[in-house]
């Protein structure tokens, strides 16, 4: 089948090189003459295990062509996925103009039969809107004749496996007004789910509210655990322990229900707050996610306040190790990173870091600058001459360091783990200051 894909940002770029590595001819189309060149060398602008190995693969066999020429893509297309950014308002709302500019275009552009299918992250009602765009500007073109079908097909990738989440996905989520609609679409996702049918077919809006509602649980499930954190160090319980307690009851599972320093990147933040705004231009009040959306943005307060009451918040003149930048591990993303927060907060309180990501540096700079930041090529290195290590982001290669070697770097052997990678009583045993997240290590093993 024949596919065009409008933006190449992160979900346009996966969905764009996924569908044409089981064989579908794809045209990914983006506006950003830059992007596109680097994309037609085979070069990525996002860093996503596996996704350049699978760009290059289908570039050389023609399966996959980048354009700036939206007309080139639409040509002989059948389906036309809308995959541009939906970021957010200054009160929260969810920017569409990128999403209807495109549906305007594919109106004035499109000369047969599409299946336009919204792949951004919407609130509810938005294809409903495409729908009339699409069939406003064909009008005005005189060609109302020109049949189309319109539908939702939310996107649920996480970095760092998304390459896995879309080749072999949980639930692939159909949302459209007819069954003709779903019947194509069920044929271009058929080779995903050979082992077992797991598509799903919804009306428009409950596909909009399935994809928010997703994202919103798991935030919740976080914000959940970190306020339980807090509560842990008020008690002396363990948070790990709870964790453990709570995850084997097959009622919860244990996805999700990690304690540290809050959630980031560009879906949850921004989908909960849209979730939040569009519920209220309904006249819902969503109080649980609001309260979800406080306890994320105090999260990471609160761990630097454990920072600051260590050095009785004077922190002029010491420098911090930070392992760590990205808002996840095997992501460069740096979007609502927690990293960006705590930083900021103790440089103002004096702080200098010496900072190592295994692959988000440069993306780091370009959101904290390097006034008080100088970026290391080592995690080893980013040690020497701290006061104590700051560990942000759990990535693979933090989580069995040499405490040796780690303790002979550091001025003091302080350790503040925002992410509880490492075992309290062992740290305490070699003579480390350990601070992690909802953990006592004054209780016995």
């Amino acid at each position: 089948m024949r596919v065009c894909m409008i933006g190449t940002g992160y979900v346009g770029l996966v969905t764009g090189a996924c569908l044409a590595e089981i064989g579908h001819d794809v045209w990914c189309v983006d506006v950003d003459e830059k992007k596109i060149q680097m994309l037609q060398q085979g070069n990525i602008p996002i860093y996503e295990p596996g996704l350049e190995e699978i760009v290059k693969r289908n570039l050389s066999q023609n399966r996959l062509r980048f354009t700036t020429n939206l007309e080139e893509g639409l040509e002989n297309s059948l389906f036309v996925f809308i995959a541009v950014g939906t970021p957010p308002n200054g009160d929260g709302s969810a920017d569409l103009n990128f999403v209807f500019d495109v549906a305007e275009k594919i109106g004035q552009i499109m000369k047969s039969y599409k299946i336009v299918v919204t792949k951004s992250t919407v609130p509810v009602g938005t294809t409903s809107k495409i729908k009339g765009i699409l069939s406003e500007t064909l009008s005005n073109r005189k060609e109302s004749f020109l049949d189309f079908d319109v539908a939702f097909c939310p996107e649920f990738l996480k970095e760092g496996s998304a390459i896995e989440d879309f080749m072999k996905p949980d639930r692939i989520v159909i949302g459209t007004e007819n069954a003709r609609t779903a019947e194509f679409l069920k044929e271009l996702f058929a080779p995903f789910v050979m082992k077992e049918n797991r598509i799903l077919c919804m009306s428009i809006p409950s596909a909009e509210l399935t994809k928010y509602a997703a994202n919103a649980m798991l935030a919740t499930r976080i914000s959940f655990m970190n306020e339980l954190a807090r509560y842990c160090e008020k008690v002396g319980a363990d948070i790990e322990e709870v964790r453990s307690g709570m995850g084997s009851d097959s009622r919860i599972g244990s996805a999700f229900l990690y304690a540290g320093i809050g959630y980031g990147g560009s879906c949850f933040p921004k989908d909960v707050k849209a979730l939040i705004h569009s519920a209220k231009a309904k006249g819902q009040d969503l109080s649980i996610l609001q309260a979800v959306e406080e306890t994320n943005k105090t999260q990471g307060d609160w761990f630097s306040k454990k920072i600051l009451d260590h050095f009785n918040n004077d922190l002029v003149g010491r420098k911090f190790a930070v392992w760590g930048l990205s808002f996840k591990p095997h992501t460069d993303d740096m979007r609502e990173a927690p990293s960006i927060t705590i930083l900021s907060a103790l440089a103002d309180h004096g702080a200098t870091f010496r900072a190592f990501d295994p692959v988000a540096m440069d993306n780091a700079r370009a959101f904290l600058g390097d006034r008080y930041i100088e970026y290391c090529s080592d995690c080893y290195e980013t040690l020497e001459g701290c006061d104590s290590l700051v560990l942000l982001t759990e990535w693979p290669l933090f989580r069995r360091p040499d405490l040796d070697r780690m303790k002979s770097l550091l001025k003091e052997p302080v350790i503040f783990d925002g992410r509880n990678q490492y075992n309290p009583k062992v740290l305490q045993k070699m003579g480390f200051i350990y601070i992690s997240v909802g953990r006592d290590i004054n209780q016995p093993n």
